[in-house]
């Protein structure tokens, strides 16, 4: 049991000294951990799901790929399902209301989201501490609201894609299937995002 504990409070302060070096200067409220921490953080990011098996024996060409299967609440109240990203490519930017790093590059994704809309879906996941106040008011100031941006403080989609901390990209194909997790910058942000199909 001793060896349970010791595992988890080493997995939650990993991931807690992980969001705060990614966030060069930022100071994340109490209780980081509680979005990141437990044995599901650091697992791969979540393949997609095969085809269901129809009654005919073929395949049924609608199911969702495991990747896409998670909901959530949008910071405006909202309801967001994973699984209306299905059949178009897709990128997730998991950020942070207190993250400066965020905040310098959020206008530079709104410009991506603009610059792909119809071909590329966008969703913004904040989260880490934010709190649903300054999610929002994070949004408005920094022009992102013309994308969904779900309120993930439990950290229950971050968990879903293996996500660490804040500033962060999942980029999905068209399929379901993750193609990128991680940081990168603006122009590979741009070309990755481009090439997507």
């Amino acid at each position: 049991m001793l060896g349970i504990r010791t595992a988890h409070a080493v997995a939650a302060l990993t991931a807690a000294v992980l969001a705060l070096a990614a966030c060069s200067g930022s100071e994340p409220p109490a209780g980081l951990e509680s979005a990141t921490a437990g044995p599901s953080a650091a697992a791969e990011p979540t393949p997609p799901a095969a085809a269901a098996p129809t009654a005919s024996g073929g395949t049924d060409a609608a199911a969702v790929p495991r990747a896409l299967s998670f909901t959530g609440r949008t910071i405006d109240g909202g309801t967001f399902a994973g699984s209306n990203l299905a059949g178009k490519p897709a990128m997730l930017w998991f950020w942070a209301a207190w993250c400066t790093r965020c905040r310098a590059v959020a206008g530079e994704v709104a410009a991506v989201q603009r610059d792909n809309a119809g071909r590329v879906n966008v969703v913004g996941v904040a989260g880490l501490g934010s709190g649903t106040e300054a999610m929002r008011r994070f949004a408005k100031e920094t022009g992102i609201e013309g994308f969904p941006n779900v309120a993930d403080d439990d950290g229950q989609v971050w968990r879903h894609f293996a996500v660490t901390s804040q500033e962060q990209y999942v980029l999905l194909d068209s399929a379901g299937t993750v193609v990128h997790s991680g940081p990168l910058s603006q122009p590979e942000l741009r070309k990755r995002v481009a090439g997507l199909s």
